[in-house]
Protein backbone atom coordinates (compact mmCIF):
# COMPACT_ATOMS: atom_id res chain seq x y z
CA UNK A 1 0.00 0.00 0.00
CA UNK A 2 1.29 3.47 -1.14
CA UNK A 3 0.80 6.17 1.63
CA UNK A 4 1.03 9.87 1.02
CA UNK A 5 1.64 12.26 3.68
CA UNK A 6 -0.52 15.19 2.49
CA UNK A 7 0.47 18.90 3.40
CA UNK A 8 -2.00 21.34 3.23
CA UNK A 9 -1.11 24.77 1.86
CA UNK A 10 -2.75 27.99 2.63
CA UNK A 11 -1.17 31.50 2.63
CA UNK A 12 2.04 29.53 2.74
CA UNK A 13 1.82 27.73 5.60
CA UNK A 14 0.79 23.48 6.44
CA UNK A 15 -2.99 23.47 7.58
CA UNK A 16 -4.81 20.40 9.05
CA UNK A 17 -7.57 18.98 6.87
CA UNK A 18 -10.02 18.48 10.09
CA UNK A 19 -9.37 22.59 10.94
CA UNK A 20 -7.54 24.72 8.47
CA UNK A 21 -7.19 27.41 11.25
CA UNK A 22 -4.98 25.21 12.76
CA UNK A 23 -1.50 26.02 11.34
CA UNK A 24 1.60 24.06 11.97
CA UNK A 25 4.33 26.60 12.99
CA UNK A 26 7.24 24.71 10.99
CA UNK A 27 7.82 25.90 7.37
CA UNK A 28 6.24 23.46 4.76
CA UNK A 29 10.13 23.10 3.43
CA UNK A 30 10.75 21.92 7.08
CA UNK A 31 8.01 19.89 7.32
CA UNK A 32 8.54 17.80 3.98
CA UNK A 33 12.12 17.13 4.94
CA UNK A 34 11.24 15.85 8.57
CA UNK A 35 8.50 13.48 6.63
CA UNK A 36 11.57 12.11 4.20
CA UNK A 37 13.89 11.82 6.86
CA UNK A 38 11.65 9.81 9.09
CA UNK A 39 11.18 7.54 5.57
CA UNK A 40 8.44 9.08 3.49
CA UNK A 41 8.88 7.90 0.39
CA UNK A 42 5.68 9.83 -1.24
CA UNK A 43 4.19 13.25 -0.26
CA UNK A 44 0.60 14.77 -1.45
CA UNK A 45 0.51 18.62 -1.66
CA UNK A 46 -2.86 20.12 -1.89
CA UNK A 47 -2.99 23.77 -2.51
CA UNK A 48 -5.93 24.71 -0.40
CA UNK A 49 -5.95 28.57 -2.01
CA UNK A 50 -5.95 27.62 -4.86
CA UNK A 51 -8.58 25.10 -4.69
CA UNK A 52 -11.12 27.83 -3.12
CA UNK A 53 -9.98 30.21 -6.43
CA UNK A 54 -8.61 32.56 -3.97
CA UNK A 55 -4.61 33.07 -4.86
CA UNK A 56 -2.04 30.03 -4.93
CA UNK A 57 1.26 28.59 -3.94
CA UNK A 58 2.72 27.62 -6.99
CA UNK A 59 6.13 29.36 -5.90
CA UNK A 60 5.97 27.28 -3.02
CA UNK A 61 5.09 24.11 -4.21
CA UNK A 62 7.98 24.44 -6.76
CA UNK A 63 10.24 24.76 -3.96
CA UNK A 64 9.25 21.39 -2.64
CA UNK A 65 9.17 19.76 -5.73
CA UNK A 66 12.72 21.16 -6.22
CA UNK A 67 14.16 20.01 -2.92
CA UNK A 68 12.27 16.29 -3.49
CA UNK A 69 13.89 15.71 -6.99
CA UNK A 70 17.54 16.86 -5.73
CA UNK A 71 17.53 13.76 -3.48
CA UNK A 72 19.78 10.74 -3.74
CA UNK A 73 16.80 8.64 -2.42
CA UNK A 74 13.55 9.39 -5.18
CA UNK A 75 10.51 10.86 -3.65
CA UNK A 76 7.36 10.63 -5.57
CA UNK A 77 5.21 13.84 -5.18
CA UNK A 78 1.77 14.33 -6.28
CA UNK A 79 -0.06 17.75 -6.91
CA UNK A 80 -3.38 19.13 -5.88
CA UNK A 81 -5.56 22.00 -6.32
CA UNK A 82 -5.93 24.71 -8.65
CA UNK A 83 -4.52 22.66 -11.82
CA UNK A 84 -7.09 23.72 -14.27
CA UNK A 85 -5.01 24.76 -17.57
CA UNK A 86 -2.42 23.45 -19.40
CA UNK A 87 0.17 25.43 -18.73
CA UNK A 88 -0.39 24.94 -14.81
CA UNK A 89 -0.11 20.94 -15.36
CA UNK A 90 3.48 21.41 -17.38
CA UNK A 91 4.45 24.04 -14.61
CA UNK A 92 4.54 20.98 -12.28
CA UNK A 93 5.18 18.77 -14.63
CA UNK A 94 8.37 20.41 -15.48
CA UNK A 95 9.63 20.73 -11.45
CA UNK A 96 9.12 16.98 -11.20
CA UNK A 97 5.73 16.41 -9.77
CA UNK A 98 4.48 12.44 -10.57
CA UNK A 99 0.97 13.09 -10.55
CA UNK A 100 -1.47 16.03 -10.67
CA UNK A 101 -4.89 16.10 -9.39
CA UNK A 102 -8.01 16.89 -11.70
CA UNK A 103 -11.26 17.93 -9.53
CA UNK A 104 -13.10 20.38 -10.32
CA UNK A 105 -12.72 21.34 -13.65
CA UNK A 106 -14.01 17.46 -14.47
CA UNK A 107 -17.89 18.65 -13.94
CA UNK A 108 -17.42 22.14 -14.32
CA UNK A 109 -15.22 22.16 -17.71
CA UNK A 110 -15.17 18.76 -20.03
CA UNK A 111 -13.55 20.87 -23.14
CA UNK A 112 -10.48 21.56 -20.37
CA UNK A 113 -10.85 17.93 -19.27
CA UNK A 114 -9.98 16.73 -22.20
CA UNK A 115 -7.22 18.57 -23.19
CA UNK A 116 -4.95 18.20 -20.53
CA UNK A 117 -5.86 13.92 -21.07
CA UNK A 118 -4.69 14.20 -24.81
CA UNK A 119 -1.56 16.32 -23.57
CA UNK A 120 -0.84 14.61 -19.64
CA UNK A 121 -2.68 11.36 -19.38
CA UNK A 122 0.19 9.54 -17.69
CA UNK A 123 0.13 12.16 -15.13
CA UNK A 124 -3.41 12.58 -14.25
CA UNK A 125 -5.50 11.67 -11.15
CA UNK A 126 -9.56 12.26 -11.14
CA UNK A 127 -10.31 13.43 -7.98
CA UNK A 128 -13.80 12.37 -6.47
CA UNK A 129 -14.72 15.12 -3.31
CA UNK A 130 -18.05 13.62 -1.49
CA UNK A 131 -19.84 13.64 1.30
CA UNK A 132 -22.41 11.36 1.60
CA UNK A 133 -21.92 10.43 -1.87
CA UNK A 134 -22.50 13.79 -3.29
CA UNK A 135 -19.84 15.55 -5.13
CA UNK A 136 -18.67 18.82 -3.29
CA UNK A 137 -15.89 21.02 -5.69
CA UNK A 138 -13.73 23.96 -5.34
CA UNK A 139 -12.09 22.87 -2.14
CA UNK A 140 -15.08 21.56 -0.71
CA UNK A 141 -17.26 24.93 -0.64
CA UNK A 142 -19.72 24.12 -3.25
CA UNK A 143 -22.22 20.98 -2.78
CA UNK A 144 -22.95 19.43 -5.96
CA UNK A 145 -26.27 16.99 -6.93
CA UNK A 146 -23.83 14.75 -8.84
CA UNK A 147 -22.96 11.28 -7.45
CA UNK A 148 -19.55 10.30 -6.96
CA UNK A 149 -20.08 6.86 -8.88
CA UNK A 150 -21.26 9.40 -11.91
CA UNK A 151 -18.37 11.40 -11.92
CA UNK A 152 -15.88 8.32 -11.29
CA UNK A 153 -17.61 7.02 -14.63
CA UNK A 154 -17.19 10.28 -16.21
CA UNK A 155 -13.60 10.22 -15.71
CA UNK A 156 -12.91 6.56 -17.15
CA UNK A 157 -14.70 7.96 -20.03
CA UNK A 158 -12.49 10.73 -20.35
CA UNK A 159 -9.55 8.32 -20.41
CA UNK A 160 -8.62 8.69 -16.67
CA UNK A 161 -6.76 6.01 -15.16
CA UNK A 162 -6.50 6.51 -11.73
CA UNK A 163 -8.88 7.81 -8.98
CA UNK A 164 -8.73 9.74 -5.85
CA UNK A 165 -11.43 9.54 -3.46
CA UNK A 166 -11.41 12.22 -0.97
CA UNK A 167 -14.03 11.21 1.62
CA UNK A 168 -15.14 14.61 3.51
CA UNK A 169 -16.48 13.43 6.96
CA UNK A 170 -19.97 14.04 8.64
CA UNK A 171 -18.44 15.48 11.37
CA UNK A 172 -15.13 14.47 14.08
CA UNK A 173 -14.79 11.03 14.39
CA UNK A 174 -16.70 9.82 11.53
CA UNK A 175 -15.67 6.08 10.26
CA UNK A 176 -14.28 6.39 6.49
CA UNK A 177 -16.85 5.71 4.18
CA UNK A 178 -15.02 2.58 2.52
CA UNK A 179 -18.01 1.35 1.24
CA UNK A 180 -18.65 4.41 -1.51
CA UNK A 181 -14.67 3.99 -2.10
CA UNK A 182 -14.73 0.55 -3.05
CA UNK A 183 -18.19 0.91 -5.14
CA UNK A 184 -16.26 3.30 -7.12
CA UNK A 185 -12.59 1.35 -7.91
CA UNK A 186 -14.97 -1.82 -8.42
CA UNK A 187 -17.25 -0.17 -10.95
CA UNK A 188 -14.87 1.51 -12.99
CA UNK A 189 -11.54 -0.71 -12.13
CA UNK A 190 -9.75 1.81 -11.64
CA UNK A 191 -7.40 1.37 -8.91
CA UNK A 192 -8.49 4.24 -6.41
CA UNK A 193 -6.16 6.05 -3.44
CA UNK A 194 -8.06 7.16 -0.51
CA UNK A 195 -8.27 10.38 1.73
CA UNK A 196 -9.80 12.71 3.57
CA UNK A 197 -10.81 10.62 6.70
CA UNK A 198 -7.90 8.43 7.24
CA UNK A 199 -6.45 9.52 10.93
CA UNK A 200 -5.32 5.93 12.13
CA UNK A 201 -3.21 3.00 11.62
CA UNK A 202 -6.19 0.87 11.86
CA UNK A 203 -7.92 3.06 9.02
CA UNK A 204 -4.93 2.81 7.05
CA UNK A 205 -5.13 -1.48 7.70
CA UNK A 206 -8.69 -1.58 6.65
CA UNK A 207 -7.68 -0.13 3.05
CA UNK A 208 -5.91 -3.98 2.77
CA UNK A 209 -9.88 -5.40 3.44
CA UNK A 210 -11.50 -3.23 0.36
CA UNK A 211 -10.88 -4.37 -3.30
CA UNK A 212 -9.87 -1.57 -5.69
CA UNK A 213 -8.21 0.41 -3.07
CA UNK A 214 -4.00 1.15 -3.12
CA UNK A 215 -3.13 3.69 -1.42
CA UNK A 216 -4.29 6.52 1.03
CA UNK A 217 -3.29 10.24 1.65
CA UNK A 218 -3.12 11.38 5.59
CA UNK A 219 -2.84 15.04 7.01
CA UNK A 220 0.97 15.07 7.47
CA UNK A 221 0.32 16.75 11.16
CA UNK A 222 -1.14 13.59 12.25
CA UNK A 223 2.35 12.05 12.10
CA UNK A 224 3.82 14.31 14.09
CA UNK A 225 0.99 13.64 16.91
CA UNK A 226 0.68 10.02 16.73
CA UNK A 227 3.81 7.94 16.76
CA UNK A 228 2.39 4.82 16.03
CA UNK A 229 1.27 6.39 12.92
CA UNK A 230 4.51 7.42 11.86
CA UNK A 231 5.40 3.71 12.53
CA UNK A 232 2.87 2.41 10.52
CA UNK A 233 4.34 4.96 7.53
CA UNK A 234 8.09 3.80 8.58
CA UNK A 235 7.03 -0.04 8.14
CA UNK A 236 4.82 0.88 4.91
CA UNK A 237 8.33 2.53 3.24
CA UNK A 238 10.62 0.07 4.20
Amino acid sequence: MKIYPTLNLQHGAVVSTAGLADVCPQTPLEVAERLIEEGATRLALVDVDAAMGRGNNRELIGQILKRCHARERKVCVQVAGGVRSSDQAQFFIDLGAAWLVVGTILHKSPMVSEQLMARFQSYLTAAIDARGGKVHRSGWVDTTTLSALELAQRAKAYGFRRLLFVDIPEDAGSDPDFQTAQELAVATGLPLVMGGSLTTPRHLEAIHTHQGLKGALVDALLFQQDRSLLAFLQATCA
